[in-house]
């Protein structure tokens, strides 16, 4: 699974996918346009088209690809990735909304058509809360310290690289949402991570997951749309960029945490307001549940902690060189 998912990366992200030119067979169904899966099959050279019931498979040589109809979760090289709309099955046909067309499959298998997406000099590191905001609490530890812990290791890893890499916050003191916001718009030709764990209101709640901005129109993850979500934010110039850098953050942190057996919670959107508001390319990653036991305590170990470093800082390297030069 797992060297499959580098190849990816080095074949996918490196923009070798070609397209001929063709026409997309465009349904509307209830008032929303979709495009058929066998219009994706021959723009981006898929091989082949399998149809198993409700779901499909698109492959090639590099690429694999399955969906299910009524499903919002789309497996790229097995990576989850949480869909805007659900899969549609229409006339014995399976439709993509063109929304997950234009806002992630394309720019996930075409990233190097992003314009200036890798052309950053500086990393911007987001570690959450901190000071009298805790986050989440449990017998080991306070989240506001494992985020502080895991971005001043991503900051060592990409300094030893080269890179510029700067920090929201660098000691145990309260940043507001705003302030976050405003340290980093004063950066130019920069991209921004923000790091977390989580917690759930179940005990079973467990995995990784990296969050990207929600296209115009669509929802935050997990409830209905409201009438500003159709409101163009300040990050939702960067959809592209944002989908690619989180696919290559959240796939390379899957590699390195996989020894650990922490699940793939997905790509998602969301709208939280350091994706809403800065004008960068931006994602927020998830890096385990310090409410579930079994994670709380894999949470607390420093080789985990590295881990996910680690990873975070490989797939910002992994996107930079993709998308941009060194």
């Amino acid at each position: 699974m797992f060297k499959y998912f580098r190849t990816f990366f080095i074949i996918i992200l490196l923009g070798l996918i070609t397209q001929p030119a063709m026409a997309w067979e465009v349904v509307n169904v209830r008032g929303q346009q979709y495009v058929t899966a066998a219009s994706i099959k021959s723009f981006y050279n898929f091989s082949k088209l399998v149809r198993y019931g409700k779901s499909a498979v698109l492959e090639n040589a590099s690429v694999k690809m399955k969906i299910s109809a009524n499903s919002q979760e789309c497996l790229m090289n097995s990576v989850k990735f949480i869909l805007s709309y659900p899969v549609v099955e229409h006339s014995g046909r399976l439709l993509i909304s063109r929304i997950d067309l234009s806002k992630l499959i394309d720019p996930v298998l075409r990233p190097t058509y992003i314009r200036n997406g890798g052309s950053f000099r500086t990393v911007i590191l987001d570690p959450g809360h901190g000071g009298k905001d805790a986050g989440a609490v449990n017998q080991y530890g306070t989240e506001a310290y494992y985020n502080l812990k895991v971005s001043r290791l991503v900051r060592d890893i990409l300094q030893r690289q080269g890179y510029n890499v700067v920090m929201t916050r660098d000691t145990d003191h309260y940043l507001s949402l705003q302030q976050r916001v405003n340290f980093a718009n004063r950066y130019q030709d920069a991209i921004f991570i923000s790091i977390h764990f989580n917690a759930g209101g179940r005990q079973q709640a467990r995995g990784i997951e990296t969050f990207t901005l929600s296209p115009v129109g669509v929802a935050h993850y997990g409830r209905g749309v409201k009438s500003s979500d159709y409101n163009t934010q300040q990050g939702n110039h960067q959809d592209s960029a944002n989908i690619a850098l989180a696919t290559a953050i959240h796939g390379r942190t899957l590699e390195r945490t996989r020894s650990a057996s922490i699940p793939d919670r997905g790509i998602k959107r969301a709208r939280y307001s350091v994706l809403t508001s800065v004008r960068h390319p931006a994602v927020l990653v998830e890096g385990g549940f310090m409410s579930h036991p079994t994670e709380a305590r894999i949470i607390h170990s420093g080789s985990y902690q590295h881990s996910v470093a680690m990873g975070i800082a490989e797939g910002i390297i992994r996107y930079h060189r993709a998308l941009g030069s060194r």
